[in-house]
């Protein structure tokens, strides 16, 4: 058993878990010196589990997710943050910006101990030790993954080595990464048989894998193996090992599409056995009778923020979104101006905002009854438009007629923000709203911090969080989103549509997640209201449609950095200018006047993150990614 040494600096990890599971993830192990220790009991060996659960990346904070600013969805205060960085294309091998290679190897390496080692714990009963090994498969599977999506083809640790190892067998290759998804997915099916349908206790276990958990990752695995990036990519031809093996496959197979619709509809019918649906607002008690239209603001914003509500499928108990919501809150109570407890960073650019549906639907430019050309003009807010847009308010005719995603999602001058202390939205008048121009309340020039693009978040913020006075903001934790139902829905669509091309089952899964953000089915809002009527009917329209509908769906979710990727759709998006409004500006018909805050650049070595040149030269069996 002494054949690993655990070094005490690997057991000191230390986990920002939520109040309903810190009794979970919080406990570490003590400083126990070798595996002989680790494993005598099970009260140690449960330490160890927990161990292995702390690699998890932490999603939705700022330090440690790149797909929050790395890409071009979030725009963040310049002297702020090194994914920004990332994003304006400054990405080096020489300390990569993001470099996760060492923490999930760690993960794995940890992973594969206590699967060498569960089995001589002498006071478990067989059913648990099966549970728990199913845990850390699903983990080990998880951190290959999270291993893949960002470097392609790596080298595949499916045993620990010995102590006793030479040289050559610590200098591993990478595996191909057909091997490397095809390795990963079976973790994942040899994980499901151990896990349980739901959590137990969910006060003291959530944030624990489910079988819902591990199949629905293995749909999005499988999803993300067949997509263009990694099914066929022959701009990756030239990535061999030294020893010539060729690391990408660069022949399109449509069979991975067709793997994938089975793994996806695998998943939604365990999620549907589990009791989960998509979220919808409705509260056992409120004080006030609001609209439908707050109703749906509401079920949108509470799919996210709602803690374990019905949708989530996982969340990670180790994302504390306290400073993240006070990050991106703003000054919504005018009493409170001078306080920086709330500060309004984060910045959706103006193509984001361009990016939501028209409220027929369908995309702006599409809308037939929309006025595209006119999207920059000013316009009056009336009655019609009171719980979105502060009624009497001067802003763009980009801010209306929009459907409940873009409000529900986007703050922005003259904005309605329900909630934070005003629930009576028969009070519209009474409700908070934004006011961005400069030196007014949510504007460039005030002390404190501000929008850079004039857009705000509110999707990630909870409705009933609550300034209390300059330095007291109360904040509804919940556990950042890993993967929603909606995600899945979406994931077997893009598959099916791939697979089988469009049609009725396809419509049928984007459908529920449109009509949850109270929008037409896809057949009403393209027949009835776009330039391309027919566009759903045919492969290419229909997969341009799920791609903006997932983009929409799961915006600012840590999704669409890799999603971009995937679809190969980075080198167009992330080469567009970053746009905001003229901030520096009082009036509307000067504020309301488009401005470049950053020419981004992306080129295609980007799809994938450099290795550390200092693994390249401890290894010189490390093939570098392409370009670096």
């Amino acid at each position: 058993m002494r054949k690993y040494i655990i070094l005490g600096a690997s057991f000191l990890v230390f986990l920002a878990g939520l109040s309903s599971c810190k009794k979970f993830l919080d406990v570490v192990p003590d400083n126990v010196a070798t595996i002989d220790n680790a494993f005598t009991l099970r009260t140690q060996a449960k330490k160890f589990l927990y161990t292995c659960y702390s690699f998890m990346p932490k999603n939705g904070q700022l330090g440690d997710d790149p797909a929050m600013v790395g890409g071009d969805e979030l725009w963040e205060i310049p002297e702020r943050g090194a994914y920004l960085d990332m994003a304006k294309g400054f990405q080096s091998k020489v300390g990569p910006l993001g470099d996760r290679w060492q923490q999930m190897y760690q993960g794995i390496r940890d992973c594969n101990i206590f699967l060498e080692n569960i089995g001589k714990v002498p006071d478990m009963e067989p059913e648990e030790k099966i549970s728990w090994i199913s845990e850390v498969k699903f983990l080990k599977a998880y951190y290959h993954f999270c291993l893949v999506r960002m470097y392609g083809p790596i080298p595949l640790i499916k045993n620990n080595l010995p102590i006793s190892a030479d040289v050559n067998e610590v200098k591993v290759f990478r595996d191909p990464v057909d091997s490397c998804f095809n390795y990963i997915a079976t973790l994942l099916n040899e994980a499901a048989p151990g896990l349980p349908l739901t959590i137990i206790s969910p006060a003291t276990e959530a944030g624990r894998i489910t079988l819902p958990i591990a199949l629905s990752l293995r749909a999005k695995v499988l999803v993300t193996a067949a997509s263009p990036l990694f099914n066929g990519n022959t701009d990756q031809s030239a990535l061999k090992n030294s020893n010539g093996t060729q690391l990408f496959n660069t022949t399109y197979s449509k069979a991975k599409w067709d793997t994938a619709v089975v793994a996806c509809k695998r998943a939604i019918d365990v999620c549907a056995s589990a009791g989960m649906k998509l979220y919808i607002y409705n509260p056992s008690f409120q004080q006030f009778i609001v609209s439908d239209t707050i109703k749906t603001q509401l079920s949108i914003n509470g799919a996210v923020t709602e803690k374990w509500n019905s949708e989530v499928i996982w969340a990670n108990t180790q994302s504390d979104t306290y400073n993240l919501q006070r990050l991106i809150s703003s000054w919504w109570d005018p009493r409170y101006l001078d306080g920086v407890i709330t500060r309004g960073e984060l910045s959706p650019p103006l193509k984001i905002a361009e990016m939501f549906y028209s409220s027929n639907g369908v995309p702006i430019n599409e809308d037939k009854t929309y006025d595209y050309t006119g999207r920059y003009n000013l316009r009056v807010s009336g009655d019609a438009d009171r719980l979105y847009v502060h009624k009497g308010y001067t802003t763009v005719g980009l801010h209306f007629n929009r459907e409940p995603r873009f409000y529900a999602n986007l703050g922005f001058d003259g904005a309605v923000y329900y909630g934070h202390g005003r629930y009576d939205d028969k009070d519209f008048m009474g409700l908070f709203y934004l006011e961005g121009k400069f030196k007014q309340r949510n504007g460039k020039g005030k002390y404190g911090f501000n929008t850079v693009t004039g857009y705000n978040l509110k999707k990630l913020i909870h409705f009933q969080n609550v300034v209390n006075s300059q330095d007291d903001y109360s904040v509804v934790n919940y556990p950042y989103p890993i993967m929603r139902l909606s995600d899945l829905y979406l994931l077997c669509a893009e598959a099916l549509n791939e697979s089988e091309g469009p049609g009725t089952e396809v419509n049928k899964y984007i459908d529920l997640v449109r009509a949850r953000a109270g929008l037409p089915t896809v057949a009403t809002s393209w027949t009835n209201f776009s330039t391309n009527p027919v566009k759903y009917q045919n492969k290419d329209g229909m997969r341009a449609i799920i791609h903006q509908e997932r983009l929409i769906e799961l915006s600012f979710e840590s999704q669409r950095l890799w999603d971009l990727r995937r679809w190969k759709e980075s080198a167009t998006e992330l080469n567009k200018q970053i746009l905001g409004w003229d901030l520096s500006q009082t009036e509307p018909i000067s504020y309301y006047r488009t401005t470049v805050v950053y020419n981004q650049s992306f080129g295609s070595k980007d799809y994938f993150w450099p290795i550390d040149e200092n693994y390249i030269v401890n290894n010189r069996n490390l093939a570098q990614n392409l370009g670096w």
